[in-house]
């Protein structure tokens, strides 16, 4: 077993990042076929045959945790040499996400552990992600003088709240759910009588203000330097009685920072463009997620004129102009890949492991009955996924429970179906394996169709001729779903280095990094974007 060779790439200048982003682009592309697939076609589409036959063939021997550990870049000694290469590579091409808080900008920082007070109701992965991006806040405000902070998606005003109370500063959580905003107030409320406790009577108590507010572009963030401007954007406002005492008082006297934690697809794309675009945002902290959300438009740069450049600007991704030269494009198979997490895999059982991949092997079963029973159906491009999950958890779930009874009652159940499918000539249908798998295909179709309002149109000869012509092939899905997470890292890095382009591609005015804020193994989507504006004191490097 061998680990692939460590990050030999830098994206510490524009140019160096526009190499890295080549660099990919010239190892995605061949890929694009594995890339661009859907596992719910798996076997609609003999999908097994878009990857190598001898990688298929040596993968599908592989136990399960040299499965999983996969994604992390850990090869085994007797792959073939080409399989090596390409984990190898994609290993080297991604991003190095584990937790470092020693950069240069985040010098002495102080990261203050929550009370019980501020912690309550947050689960651990939030503690953690809150905890720490507070502290980063707090530094990066301190260092380009900024008493101010927009907390873009704030959710409930957790972070907000930390930065208030903790950290002394003026917070506004800007967030487009109103049900939001009422549970940040009634939370800080609860909060703010303990620190009135604490504090000097003669100490101000600062408390989040709440803005109810949909971000649909780029400029109704920059315009919060500008009352009149927000006022068109702004449904309700609690806590302060005048909408304008808020925005002179945060926006118009002091520097800002903007920060987001995990703003959800587009939203972040329009935090970089906004700090750009005001004048007032001093510095930036953003961590995205969700970038299978993201819109992107496709543009052909041999006849992308200037006016064309000007129109595709709304696009979220890509936001440089230096990925608009590239013939690289996504799309939404790809996008979910970058959502993936190479230490989550890791991290899995082989038992729960082995559950998902049966989940994705019924799934794409399951749309074989839809596209030969209910063709209309297909048309109309059904999701079950959530179906899917939640069918996989109560899987799980009987699993723990009682595992040996679950077979045994499934035997039980499926004797008559053995006697009745003898006549196909697949695996052997009497097998307990065999039954227990269709039982567990037969109970995902079900539900399926319930949720998609078909009922229950099918007989079971339906179902069992279609788990008997795609089990033999069902061993394959396991490594095609594996090498595809593979990909997900480094998809996830050229977006990430799409944004911090279009930062230096501002030129010297703006210090822009990309710094792994949290453990990827609590929070896989901990990257953050990180910037100033010249004039602050921002170290470089």
């Amino acid at each position: 077993m061998a680990s692939a060779a460590p990050q030999r790439h830098s994206c510490d200048s524009a140019s160096e990042t526009l190499e890295w982003m080549n660099a990919i682009t010239s190892f995605l592309l061949p890929s694009k076929p594995l890339i661009d697939s859907h596992v719910v076609n798996f076997f609609k589409d003999n999908l097994w045959e878009i990857v190598d036959k001898e990688w298929m063939d040596c993968l599908c021997k592989e136990p399960v945790q040299n499965l999983l550990q996969l994604p992390s870049g850990i090869v085994q000694d007797y792959w073939p040499s080409s399989l090596k290469e390409f984990v190898t590579d994609l290993k080297a091409l991604s991003i190095f996400r584990e937790q470092n808080l020693t950069h240069p900008i985040l010098q002495s920082i102080d990261v203050v552990p929550l009370c019980t007070v501020l912690s309550q109701g947050m689960i651990a992965k939030k503690k953690h992600e809150v905890e720490i991006l507070a502290g980063v806040i707090s530094k990066i405000a301190e260092a380009c003088g900024a008493e101010a902070v927009v907390d873009v998606g704030s959710g409930q005003g957790y972070l907000a709240q930390v930065l208030s109370f903790e950290y002394r500063l003026s917070v506004i959580a800007l967030d487009a759910s109103v049900h939001h905003a009422t549970v940040t107030k009634a939370r800080s409320d609860r909060i703010a009588k303990h620190y009135k406790n604490k504090c000097a009577t003669e100490q101000q108590l600062k408390v989040p203000q709440t803005v109810t507010c949909r971000v649909l572009s780029s400029d109704t963030l920059a315009n919060l330097t500008n009352a009149v401007d927000l006022q068109k954007h702004v449904t309700g406002i609690k806590q302060q009685s005048n909408k304008e005492d808020i925005l002179n008082e945060h926006f118009e006297k002091h520097p800002l920072v903007l920060a987001g934690l995990h703003a959800c697809g587009d939203l972040s794309v329009n935090m970089l463009r906004a700090f750009v675009g005001c004048g007032r945002a001093k510095a930036l902290v953003s961590l995205g997620c969700c970038y299978n959300l993201l819109s992107e438009e496709e543009v052909d740069p041999s006849s992308c004129s200037e006016f064309q450049e000007a129109c595709c600007i709304s696009a979220s991704f890509p936001m440089s102009k230096g990925a608009k030269l590239f013939p690289l494009s996504l799309g939404k198979s790809a996008r979910d890949l970058a959502c993936q997490s190479a230490e989550r895999w890791r991290s899995l059982t082989s038992e729960i492991a082995l559950q998902n991949f049966d989940v994705h092997a019924y799934r794409a079963a399951f749309q074989l009955v839809l596209e030969k029973h209910f063709p209309e159906v297909v048309k109309s491009s059904p999701s079950i996924g959530r179906q899917g999950k939640a069918l996989r958890r109560r899987r799980l779930g009987k699993l723990l429970e009682s595992q040996i009874e679950e077979k045994h009652s499934q035997a039980m159940e499926y004797n008559e179906i053995g006697a009745e499918v003898t006549s196909h000539d697949y695996s052997d249908p009497t097998e307990p394996v065999w039954k227990e798998k269709y039982g567990h295909f037969k109970e995902f179709c079900e539900s399926g169709l319930l949720r998609l309002g078909c009922g229950s149109q099918l007989q079971e000869s339906d179902l069992i001729e279609v788990w008997g012509e795609v089990q033999p092939f069902t061993e394959m899905i396991d490594p095609f779903w594996s090498l595809r997470v593979a990909l997900g890292q480094v998809i996830e890095t050229y977006i990430l280095l799409d944004r911090l382009l279009y930062l230096q591609e501002q030129g010297d005015s703006i210090n822009a990094f990309l710094l792994p804020l949290f453990d990827p193994a609590v929070s896989p989507r901990n990257m953050a974007v990180v910037a100033m504006k010249v004039g602050s004191d921002l170290p470089k490097s």
